[in-house]
C-alpha cells in the first residue's frame, strides 16, 4: 500500500540557482575583461538578449554586483560602472596593499609543485601576451597568474575579498594599455613566480606589492 499524500522533498532548485550563478559569472567576466567600460550604460533587456535568458537572472546578478560596489543602477532598467574618484582608487589601494600581499605570503607556504608548474605556464603566457601588445589577451591572461596564486593562499576568505576589489578596479586597467607598464609587470611577475619556488614569503608578500604599487602609479597620472 502506498500514502497517496503528496510528499514534499527537500530538494534545492538547483537549475534556477546555476542559471544565476552563471549569468553572474558572465558578467563579471565582461567587467574585468573591459566589455563594459566607465560612461558606458547597459540595459538589462540588453544583458538578457545576449546571454538569452529572461530578465530575472540578470536583474538578481546586477543587485549582487550594485551591492558590491560594482555596478551603479543609473535607472530602473540600465547600469553602468561608478566613476572612479581619486579618493575611492586610493581606498581600492590601500586595501590591495594589505590583503593580495598577504595572499601572495600564504601561496609561498602552500603551493603545490603542480600549481608552480602551471603558474610557469602562465607566466610564460603572460610574457607573450604582452609582447604582442593584445590588452585584453594580457588582461585575461594577469588575471589568471595572479588568481592562481591567491587560490595556492587556501583562503575562501581572503580570495572573495579580492575578488571584489578585481572587480571594482578592472574596468580601469584598460586604462594602462599603451603607458609601458605591461612589461615592468612582467619583471614582477616573474619574481612572484622566482619567490614562490624558493617559499619566500617575505619576497612573495614584497613582488607582489611592487606590482600593485606600480600600477596604481600609472592610474593615478591618468585620472588625476
Amino acid at each position: 500500500m502506498y500514502d497517496l499524500a503528496p510528499t514534499k522533498l527537500k530538494v534545492v532548485p538547483l537549475n534556477r540557482e546555476t542559471l544565476q550563478e552563471r549569468v553572474y559569472r558572465q558578467i563579471c567576466d565582461l567587467i574585468l575583461d573591459g566589455e563594459i567600460v566607465p560612461g558606458q550604460l547597459v540595459t538589462i533587456q540588453a544583458m538578457a538578449d545576449a546571454f538569452g535568458v529572461s530578465h530575472m537572472p540578470v536583474r538578481e546578478a546586477l543587485k549582487r554586483l550594485a551591492s558590491a560596489n560594482v555596478l551603479t543602477v543609473v535607472s530602473g532598467r540600465s547600469i553602468g560602472i561608478p566613476q572612479l574618484s581619486r579618493d575611492r582608487l586610493m581606498d581600492l589601494y590601500n586595501v590591495r596593499l594589505e590583503v593580495e600581499p598577504l595572499a601572495g605570503a600564504w601561496a609561498a607556504k602552500r603551493i603545490s609543485p603542480d600549481e608552480l608548474e602551471f603558474l610557469q605556464e602562465e607566466c610564460q603566457e603572460l610574457k607573450e601576451s604582452g609582447a604582442s601588445e593584445n590588452v585584453k589577451t594580457y588582461l585575461r591572461a594577469n588575471r589568471a597568474f595572479h588568481f592562481s596564486i591567491y587560490r595556492a593562499a587556501r583562503s575562501e576568505s581572503l580570495l572573495a575579498i579580492i575578488e571584489n576589489l578585481w572587480l571594482q578596479i578592472g574596468p580601469y586597467l584598460n586604462l594602462l594599455r599603451g603607458t609601458g607598464n605591461l612589461s615592468v609587470s612582467d619583471r614582477h611577475h616573474q619574481r612572484m613566480l622566482e619567490c614562490l619556488r624558493a617559499r619566500d614569503e617575505a619576497g612573495t608578500r614584497q613582488a607582489v606589492r611592487a606590482d600593485i604599487e606600480d600600477a596604481y602609479d600609472v592610474l593615478l597620472k591618468l585620472l588625476t
